[in-house]
């Protein structure tokens, strides 16, 4: 399905069918931490789903028990790949490193006029998706990164708190993660520190010589958090083209060996200071259920929500498609003005 708005509902395929509205969303990674609870909360909301990714027993038993179709099929075999989209109408990628998957799985949906969507956390990533974006007009396809707790609940807030001044000109955007991680997450995670020590200045990337350190009031009184180059160094700009931008991360978290249940009770939050034009400054805060399950039930809201109609083609951010709503639209999640 090619959706030109909102509001345009209808499109053609690249391979000359119509989409309709309702259509058919595969799920790349199914057999992962996160992934399988994206599967299984999209079949119980009535999503017509196909699970996909290369591990074969994994996959056959997950689709018999949910009653799906299943694909095998790894994501350097570009011929497999676009053969198992041809039907697909958007591609829910969860399955990382993304930057080992992201490339060739939208390259895929690219071919096919399949939109794509990913949870990665990875700026490279997010920049990778962006400069794609002419490409995606092109194929009458949205391509959105990070539909899960990065970046959709800072990417409302900033666009949130944007709005109550006049004319940003800064942005610091301060997240707070505790509790287990995945495997998966962790690998991830290694990939955001090679980037090195990103912020936006004057609207250009720039890397600092050292990160720095702010202090974010979460909740609990103000905490010490250190910079890093999350995504949001592009979405946001993307969503605001506010010229200079910072985000900083407080982590405390315990890797968890595979195969062993992760505790999802640590609550997530994030923090955006926004300086206007004359110097105002308007101060926002988010706390969200923890970030495993916000991802499983805001990755699902956005399929839902492109499945029906509701993309724009080329690079899109969650907040720039559906505005700050979205994020508080996961139960749990509270934002307030400080």
């Amino acid at each position: 399905m090619s959706t030109l708005s909102p509001q345009d509902l209808g499109g053609e395929r690249a391979d000359g069918s119509t989409g309709a509205p309702g259509g058919r969303l595969m799920v790349y990674g199914a057999t992962g931490y996160t992934g399988e609870r994206i599967a299984r909360r999209a079949v119980s909301l009535g999503v017509d789903v196909v699970i996909a990714g290369r591990n074969a027993p994994r996959l056959t038993d997950l689709a018999t028990e949910l009653h799906v179709e299943h694909v095998v099929v790894a994501v350097h075999d570009q011929v497999a790949l676009q053969s198992a989209l041809r039907d697909i109408d958007c591609l829910l990628n969860v399955a990382g490193p993304f930057t080992d998957t992201a490339a060739p799985l939208l390259t895929a949906c690219l071919a096919t006029g399949t939109h794509y969507l990913d949870t990665t956390a990875e700026h490279g990533v997010f920049a990778a998706s962006a400069a794609r974006s002419r490409e995606a007009e092109e194929a009458g396809i949205m391509v959105m990164s990070g539909v899960g707790w990065d970046v959709v609940p800072s990417d409302c807030l900033a666009v949130h708190t944007a709005a109550r001044v006049t004319d940003p000109v800064g942005l610091r955007i301060g997240l707070k993660v505790s509790g287990d991680v995945s495997p998966g997450s962790s690998a991830s995670a290694a990939g955001i520190a090679d980037v090195g020590n990103l912020v936006r200045r004057s609207d250009v990337l720039t890397a600092l010589p050292a990160p720095v350190t702010a202090r974010f009031d979460f909740g609990a009184g103000p905490e010490e958090a250190v910079q890093v180059p999350m995504g949001d160094l592009i979405t946001a700009w993307h969503c605001l083209h506010v010229p200079d931008i910072d985000v900083f991360a407080s982590i405390d978290v315990t890797p968890v060996e595979r195969g062993a249940e992760l505790s999802v009770q640590a609550r997530y939050q994030a923090v955006a200071e926004v300086t206007g034009v004359d110097g105002s400054v308007a101060t926002s805060r988010i706390d969200t259920v923890n970030g495993y399950t916000y991802t499983q039930h805001s990755a699902v809201e956005v399929a839902r929500r492109v499945l029906a109609g509701e993309a724009v083609p080329g690079f899109q951010t969650p907040a720039a498609v559906w505005g700050p709503e979205l994020a508080t639209s996961v139960a749990g999640t509270h934002l307030v003005d400080l």
